[in-house]
């Protein structure tokens, strides 16, 4: 628990389709709601390679893994980016298949179910839109794995994705979306999920969602590939353990690694660093995106501001500025607004990287933090405090330091996880 240092307040498979009961069978069945369970940031794909091109005749198969769960399940897929409508062919939900652990690309034959749009096994997500699958009577886990697989059958032009997955998916040939074996995927791509945005499930009297707008700190740049170690997949952890009968909110990790406050993803930063769509826009225009839409979301953490620091050389004063924007859009849809301190990274990157002028408005934005900024926030989380070492606060503690000396390891993330007094998510 968070001490009262770390907080401020103020085989061939058989596929089925099954729609399950629609929202008015459920009348005196007690109050259904649907909760997001897992989710994604998204942009547009980079101007060159895979995420440029698309799929064509193609598959996807991508892992995801909960945060809360419900008998029924709704996917969400997503062309907001894309320069064109996408067909989707195909599209297939499973469970991985554990006996072939060294496998990833493996699913439970007994598990896969077909995905469903208005009744149809494919459909065609316009440009610029999302597409929201069927309700699927489909029995999900806190914290359980989940394979979606999708085929494009023609090409879709540039895709809209999240670059930092942190877990590998893989890509193949033709239809192979009720393909059990994962021998058909031969691209196995160590970055992203292409046009899957989230996951819902249906709880009874649900207590929302909470939505971590980060950057690649949250992103879980630095943590065990495979192994879900992002501290917003710790948090989730936490709150499962602490209310074990079920009534816990969602986590949705909406960061999105290289954002910034006040800077577009395509904006070179310093050190020579090119700048990628991957980045995002900036996080002011992220809000009407990838935050106030998820479902049932209740709560917003801000992480951000070490990318604005670094890359662009920004003032304390327009670091600040952005962040009292963003909490008062948040608070203005009656949401719990809270903010986190901008953690050490000295040692990171070549010349101009780090400077002592670029620490110096770290720790102003920080002072604010954990001054003034008491009384406009819900609350103020000091990752700072946590995470750096106290021999030398400009550096990351060692014991946490992934080895770039910007991003905590698994022991750093769990650390940052640890600092989230649950009392302020409703527990």
């Amino acid at each position: 628990m968070a001490s009262a240092a770390t907080l401020l307040l103020a085989g061939t498979p058989a596929v089925t389709a099954s729609a399950g009961p629609t929202d008015t069978d459920r009348a005196g069945h007690g109050r259904a709601e649907w909760a997001g369970s897992w989710a994604a940031a998204v942009t547009r794909g980079n101007t060159v390679g895979l995420t440029n091109t698309g799929l064509n005749d193609q598959s996807i198969r991508m892992t995801v893994q909960t945060t809360v769960g419900g008998p029924r399940l709704r996917v969400r897929l997503t062309n907001l980016y894309g320069e064109q409508a996408v067909k989707v062919g195909h599209a297939t939900i499973a469970r991985p298949n554990t006996a072939t652990a060294d496998d990833l690309s493996d699913v439970d034959p007994a598990s896969v179910r077909e995905l469903r749009f208005s009744g149809g096994a494919s459909a065609t997500i316009n440009k610029g839109a999302e597409l929201l699958s069927d309700p699927l009577a489909y029995p999900v886990g806190e914290q359980e794995d989940l394979v979606v697989t999708l085929y494009f059958p023609v090409l879709t032009g540039p895709v809209t994705f999240h670059g930092q997955s942190r877990v590998t998916n893989f890509i193949g040939a033709t239809d192979l979306t009720t393909a059990a074996d994962g021998a058909g995927f031969t691209i196995k791509p160590n970055c992203c999920w292409m046009f899957l945005s989230g996951i819902d499930v249906e709880r009874k009297a649900t207590p929302g969602s909470v939505v971590v707008l980060g950057d690649s700190i949250g992103d879980g740049n630095g943590s065990t590939v495979n192994a879900d170690k992002r501290w917003p997949d710790l948090l989730a952890e936490r709150l499962v353990d602490a209310r074990p009968e079920g009534r816990t909110p969602g986590v949705l990790n909406l960061s999105l690694a290289g954002n910034r406050l006040n800077h577009e993803g395509t904006e070179p930063g310093a050190g020579g660093f090119p700048g990628y769509y991957e980045l995002g826009p900036n996080a002011l225009a992220r809000l009407n995106e990838d935050v106030f839409p998820q479902t049932g979301v209740r709560t917003v953490i801000t992480h951000l501001g070490i990318n604005d620091i670094w890359m662009s050389g920004d003032s304390s004063d327009e670091i600040i500025a952005s962040l009292r924007q963003l909490n008062r859009q948040v608070k203005a849809r009656g949401l719990t607004s809270l903010v986190g301190t901008i953690t050490p990274y000295e040692g990171n990157g070549g010349p101009g990287v780090w400077t002592e002028e670029k620490d110096a408005t770290r720790n102003a934005v920080n002072a604010w933090l954990r001054g003034a900024g008491r009384a406009e926030f819900d609350g103020v989380l000091d990752f700072d405090a946590v995470l750096r070492d106290p021999a030398r606060p400009s550096q990351l503690l060692p014991a946490y330091d992934a080895g770039d000396h910007i991003h905590p390891n698994d022991a750093g993330a769990q650390a940052m996880a640890n600092a989230v007094p649950l009392r302020l998510l409703g527990l």
